[in-house]
């Protein structure tokens, strides 16, 4: 039917039969039973429904009492402990590692620290309190450490051991270790609830020094009496291996207390600390002095490998030489000998110090060619002087070597270099000074044959050593020389105080006028033993006692090798 030109489209409904709907092997292609195709899922039970519900349902019931119970039952005391209790860090100290001597006797080791220590908040684990071995002679090598600190609160503003000298400086990587850590819940009260360790501490490593304790103790002990009983006002000692360049002991007088220091005892500290003695110096590594005649074998086995003078040739010691002043003849220049000795060759100059022949072979004199102070600075060089030496110690000090540059620098251009100024270098004297550590170091290389070592003080350290350029055959007369300082029956022979049954000892001495008016002086005594077959050298110096004190450094030394000999036989031969 058309209404007003338009028909209406009508629409057809049918009804939808299940084949339709729902497939089956017969109206699926490639049915694949396996993967599921053609199957019908089948809805969930009531059952099912009503267990999730009941599940459900306790879970709400259980976790509404917990919040029941901790909001409304224990909500007043719980809202206290959360308002009042505190969880906080607290250090857990590395224990430090112990010091221990060539022998393994402990120098510095670990104690518990007095629970009264501990801070009232207990905020911070407790640290260990050091303790030092009670023998004299060991502070400077040993060294101390200052504290962690804590504030009044309790929290560290310095949460480390600190090494401040000798070994303890030195070593303090090794020795601190690695701080941990744990978390502590304190209640209002600051009683610790609860702790729980978050970073383990890594302990320090222990050490051993190669130096032998009770030898150091006893060079330290009878020197320092021989010192006092003299008038001198302190001292220093070296003991090396010279195979090996440790140090067997290295000794500093007078010394301070590393206990004191340690703990903060304030009376003992100010009073060593503005001591005129200064026992805060180590003399034997920061100590500058005059040599001396020690050095005279260095410029004789220099004047032999220079080829300016055999080993036998004689020169006549008259006690003086004389030199023209051309400025005003009737006041020549006088450099005189200790004494007379007469014809001496370069063994027994150096068994005697005679100062007239290493006047002549340093400087010149009478037609017998000398060094030149350029060749005095080379070979003094050579043999470790004006440098340091390497010791691992803090504060070494590296010396002079007189030369016109430095006397330039120090008295200025119109002062000029004299032959004098190398006359009195080439006896240790003038502005030369070295450090008893170079003293042993050169020794021992007289020694060996000519290795420089650096000297080491840890124990089984493979030591780094320079070969100075000299034939052995050089060094040898200088070896005799020092012998023979020793075992001569000469009135002059310096070193007879070491004559000793029981030990065979090369020696040399040497005595350094200081003061305005050379009112003081300085004593040394440097060696080696066995002579023949040389282990260990030594260098001693003994410091500022009235000038003309007979007993100086090589007798201080006797009562040490006798005792040496009688209580450590192993280092005598």
């Amino acid at each position: 039917m058309r209404l007003f030109g338009r028909r209406r489209k009508t629409h057809k409904i049918y009804e939808i039969a299940p084949d339709e709907v729902f497939l089956d092997s017969s109206n699926l292609p490639g049915h694949n039973a396996t993967q599921f195709e053609g199957r019908v899922e089948r809805p969930l039970s009531h059952r099912a429904i009503i267990m999730t519900g009941v599940a459900f349902a306790i879970l709400v019931v259980v976790f509404g009492s917990r919040s029941y119970n901790l909001q409304v039952v224990h909500g007043a005391s719980y809202a206290d402990i959360s308002e009042k209790n505190t969880l906080r860090r607290s250090l857990i100290f590395a224990t430090r590692g112990v010091i221990y001597d060539r022998t393994g006797a402990e120098l510095a080791w670990n104690t518990p620290q007095p629970s009264e220590t501990a801070t009232s908040t207990a905020t911070s684990s407790p640290y260990a309190l050091r303790a030092y071995v009670d023998l004299p002679g060991l502070s400077h090598i040993v060294g101390y450490v200052r504290y962690p600190k804590a504030d009044t609160s309790g929290r560290w503003w310095n949460e480390s051991y600190i090494g401040v000298s000798g070994s303890e400086a030195t070593f303090d990587s090794l020795l601190s270790g690695i701080n941990g850590s744990s978390m502590l819940e304190t209640d209002a009260h600051g009683k610790v609830e609860r702790s729980n360790i978050v970073i383990p501490p890594q302990n320090g490593q222990d050490i051993h020094l190669s130096i032998n304790a009770d030898i150091q103790s006893k060079l330290y002990t009878l020197l320092s009496k021989h010192a006092e009983d003299n008038g001198f006002k302190g001292g220093a000692a070296v003991i090396m291996d010279v195979r090996t360049g440790e140090v067997i002991a290295l000794t500093s007088f007078p010394e301070y207390s590393n206990e004191a220091f340690v703990s903060g005892d304030r009376d003992v500290i100010n009073r060593q600390s503005s001591a005129s003695s200064n026992p805060l110096l180590n003399r034997a590594i920061s100590g500058l002095y005059a040599p001396g005649s020690i050095v005279k074998p260095i410029f004789a086995i220099a004047a032999l490998n220079e080829h300016i003078i055999s080993p036998d040739k004689q020169i006549d010691s008259i006690g003086q030489i004389t030199i023209p002043n051309p400025y005003d003849p009737k006041n020549p220049s006088i450099f005189r000998d200790w004494r007379v000795h007469g014809w001496v060759d370069m063994r027994t100059a150096i068994a005697v110090s005679s100062d007239e022949y290493f006047y002549t072979i340093g400087g010149g004199y009478g037609g017998q060619p000398g060094l030149g102070i350029a060749r005095i600075d080379q070979y003094a060089r050579m043999f470790g002087l004006s440098s340091t030496t390497g010791i691992a110690l803090l504060g070494e000090q590296d010396g002079v070597i007189p030369t016109p540059a430095w006397k330039e620098q120090a008295f200025g251009a119109d002062d000029p270099w004299r032959i004098g100024d190398t006359y009195h270098t080439a006896i240790g004297q003038f502005g030369f000074q070295v450090t008893p550590i170079q003293a042993v170091r050169f020794t021992a290389a007289i020694a060996n044959g000519g290795k420089l070592w650096t000297p080491q003080i840890l124990a089984s350290t493979t030591a780094a050593y320079t070969t100075i350029d000299i034939p052995d055959e050089y060094l040898q007369i200088a070896r005799e020389g020092m012998r023979l300082a020793v075992t001569s029956d000469r009135s002059d022979a310096t070193v007879k105080a070491l004559f000793l049954p029981g030990i065979k000892i090369a020696a040399k001495t040497g005595t350094a006028q200081i003061g305005a008016h050379n009112e003081w002086m300085n004593s040394w005594s440097v060696g080696f033993w066995p002579a023949d077959d040389p282990h260990y050298a030594y260098a001693v110096v003994l410091e500022r006692a009235p000038a003309g004190t007979a007993s100086g450094a090589a007798p201080g030394l006797q009562p040490f090798f006798y005792w040496l000999i009688k209580e450590h036989p192993e280092y005598v031969q």
